[in-house]
């Protein structure tokens, strides 16, 4: 016998420092004393937003001013399989309150195991919600341009970017040499010094991608693989240009993807870019984050996430 299939709309209510609310549920529910995102069933009619309102409003007596699609997520719970669309609401009227009995609780996502157990479905999210939502990728080209791209990472980390690519493919002395190494290890430094994160593209050495904190596959690259490149304590991202890149970033257990480009480049002529629609449709059927490359600069931060996307990740625009 098949199990039901369940559609939910499920609200991540951040505040300005991060913190965000999850709720235990009652007595008497399925998984009682567990701790979730709060939201609730998609009723025949409505839409996920209005969906969502309605939910935030019942059983916490707000109302939603702002929220943004964000991943579209499926859990299988051994009686039924539900379908999550998670979005970030990140302004509202009134002050959280239980109208259902249950206790809430504001908590950094690091911290929210510390509550108690939390629903299986919660905890990607809350991995999720550690990816910082620029992405800047290199393009140094030499050593003899490393001084100066190394002060324009000085300005982007006093700027409060926290993520950061090594994408070298021209690299003079090619992709795998020495001199690029030792300036990869230069960088890291400096990103771990600002608390930020550096990601190694995977047209680089696999040795490197454990020396800093993880991979950018390759679409072609993530294709070779069946399994997970590197631990759960390490980023692991795919490169995609369409949905068949999206869900093999799935099967591989990606943490995020890289998809465009969105906007025109110069670094594409010629090649139509997916456009806002496009990337918004693809997305939808991601099942984990999602990036908007191609065209980005940092105004176009709030569009992308109205069209679904977790954040921008550009090589200029910065």
């Amino acid at each position: 016998m098949s199990k039901p299939h369940i559609h939910v709309a499920v609200g991540v209510i951040i505040r300005d420092n991060g913190e965000i609310l999850l709720g235990q549920r009652p007595k008497g529910k399925p998984w009682e004393d567990w701790w979730e995102f709060p939201g609730g069933k998609i009723e025949a009619g409505e839409t996920v937003h209005q969906a969502l309102c309605r939910e935030l409003k019942e059983e916490l007596d707000i109302t939603v001013e702002q929220a943004t699609p964000w991943v579209n997520f499926v859990h299988e719970y051994p009686k039924n399989i539900v379908h999550l669309a998670f979005w970030k609401v990140t302004r509202w009227q009134g002050t959280p309150t239980g109208l259902e009995n249950q206790q809430l609780a504001w908590t950094q996502p690091e911290s929210a195991e510390q509550l108690g157990q939390l629903l299986p479905a919660s905890l990607p999210p809350l991995k999720w919600l550690g990816i910082p939502n620029r992405y800047a990728i290199s393009a140094i080209g030499s050593a003899a341009n490393a001084p100066a791209w190394l002060e324009k990472l000085d300005s982007l980390l006093d700027r409060g970017i926290r993520l950061f690519q090594l994408r070298e493919p021209n690299w003079d002395e090619g992709p795998k040499a020495e001199s690029l190494k030792a300036l990869m290890l230069e960088i890291h430094q400096r990103c771990h010094q600002k608390g930020a994160r550096l990601i190694i593209n995977s047209i680089h050495p696999k040795a490197w991608w454990s020396l800093a904190d993880g991979v950018q596959l390759r679409a072609q690259d993530a294709l070779l693989l069946e399994e997970r490149p590197l631990p759960e304590d390490k980023l692991a991202g795919v490169s995609a240009h369409n949905l068949a890149d999206l869900l093999y970033a799935n099967i591989l257990r990606a943490d995020f993807a890289v998809l465009g480009h969105v906007l025109p480049t110069a670094s594409h002529p010629g090649q139509p870019p997916l456009g806002w629609e496009t990337f918004a449709q693809l997305g939808n059927e991601a099942g984990l984050p999602v990036f908007a490359i191609g065209g980005m600069n940092e105004t176009l931060l709030p569009v992308a996430q109205q069209n679904g996307a977790h954040g921008i990740a550009g090589i200029s625009g910065w």
